[in-house]
């Protein structure tokens, strides 16, 4: 019974010592120096299942295209006003700064609830296809349980209300 004991405090002193060491800003990662559009493309999906992208087809060999897949934005009106949408939102978003607003351009970096991981998001306007290309990765970790998927869900969610 003690063995249990030690080991259920040992779970809590470590859980605790993450949570702080997340609230005190050592688990943002550097922001990557690769972010952009290149030859029409945003930077590829991570090699581990921690990001998406609404490119992920360019990259046949990437392994975690599959993964990463995620629809671009459909807009109604001029790609202007999509964009600009888009930056209201990501202003108005809890735990997103926008880095960069550039025309038909926009990067943002935005951190989780608890630990304060940080993401990037990146959204470009293709002129070409008519849509906004979306990607979204974390900096650090294998994985990210689905929260890359889900911050750019709730981002095309309330841009298509507006």
């Amino acid at each position: 019974m003690k063995v249990l004991g030690f080991i259920a405090f040992f779970i809590l002193v470590l859980t605790a010592a993450l949570v702080l060491i997340g609230q005190l800003g050592f688990l943002h990662g550097q922001a990557p120096t690769d972010l952009g559009v290149r030859d029409g493309r945003l930077k590829p999906p991570s090699d581990t299942p921690n990001s998406v992208s609404s490119q992920a087809e360019l990259y046949p060999t990437q392994p975690q295209r599959a993964y990463a897949s995620i629809a671009p934005f459909a807009f109604k009106g001029t790609g202007e006003q999509a964009m600009n949408t888009l930056a209201n939102i990501l202003k108005n978003t809890e735990r997103c700064v926008l880095v960069n607003q550039q025309p038909g351009y926009l990067y943002a970096q935005c951190s989780t609830a608890l630990m304060h991981f940080t993401d990037d998001v990146e959204f470009w306007l293709d002129t070409t296809a008519g849509v906004v290309q979306v990607r979204s990765a974390s900096r650090l970790g294998r994985g990210d349980l689905g929260a890359n998927r889900s911050r750019v869900e709730k981002i095309r969610a309330q841009f298509i209300q507006n």
